[in-house]
């Protein structure tokens, strides 16, 4: 699973978090995730130490805390970029009709959209397809608003335009596990707004597992079933996110935000 083209997910609570019917999952093609003791070295320096999480299918985890507490170290040994020190990191399928997880199961999202400057946007959501995937990465780009688009250069797009085309070409794969490391956080107050709702509408859509890397502890809130905050290779506490989708700004909302950033400044 070594070699990724850029993707994105995270774990799934049980269905209760989750008051408005309509925003549920509609089939859970995501996969389980279990880690047990995992440690990450980078030669005396100990990033990840006996770290034990379990990721249900369809989930979507947020993972906060301070720069350099593991989260993206955490993201690229799940993705198999990188191999654990020590530990296991085990994946189990939530369909019976395709066992086992291979590259293409796991897409990853980064905060640059690393698309190839000479490929139109049609042609760099097709890279690593089959010709019979391209209907349905053509169906993507209508569906996120960026149908005429689709002969431009990333030259020629918006920065959020550019993620949008990221977006898809991670999800015109059809994974079952969607990493983000990050992927809003160069983007303006709206434009980012706009993407946490695209990306909530199409984990909706899709069932596949997300797990959000970020610093804004409100997009957490937001997005999340469940945040863990790590401290120093550890998971230093765990938040349940019982709010109903679509989320709205609210008193629980704003409580739990600011139970997530006081722990967070407490690390």
């Amino acid at each position: 699973m070594s070699n990724l083209i850029a993707g994105l997910h995270t774990e799934h609570s049980s269905s209760k978090l989750r008051s408005n019917p309509d925003i549920q999952p509609q089939a859970v093609a995501g996969a389980e995730i279990l880690i047990e003791q995992l440690h990450k070295f980078y030669g005396s320096v100990k990033v990840l130490q006996d770290l034990d999480l379990h990721i249900q299918p369809g989930e979507f985890l947020a993972i906060v805390g301070r720069s350099g507490c593991g989260k993206s170290t955490l993201l690229r040994l799940i993705a198999d970029l990188e191999k654990p020190s020590y530990g296991e990191i085990k994946f189990k399928s939530a369909q019976h009709i395709r066992e086992g997880i291979t590259s293409d199961d796991i897409r990853v999202m980064f905060q640059d959209p690393r698309l190839l400057p000479w490929r139109s946007i049609e042609q760099n959501v097709q890279l690593g397809l089959g010709k019979d995937q391209y209907a349905h990465a053509s169906a993507l780009l209508e569906k996120v608003g960026l149908k005429d688009k689709a002969g431009l250069w990333p030259s020629q797009l918006s920065g959020g335009q550019r993620q949008r085309t990221a977006l898809v070409r991670a999800l015109s794969h059809q994974p079952r596990i969607l990493l983000l490391d990050e992927p809003l956080g160069a983007l303006d107050a709206l434009t980012r707004l706009e993407m946490q709702k695209l990306i909530e509408r199409l984990w909706t859509e899709q069932g596949f597992t997300a797990i959000l890397v970020t610093h804004d502890v409100s997009e957490a809130v937001q997005l999340a079933d469940r945040i863990i905050l790590l401290d120093r290779g550890h998971i230093a506490k765990t938040f349940q996110v019982n709010l109903p989708r679509p989320r709205q700004k609210s008193i629980a909302f704003a409580e739990l935000e600011q139970q997530v950033l006081d722990a967070v400044l407490a690390t």
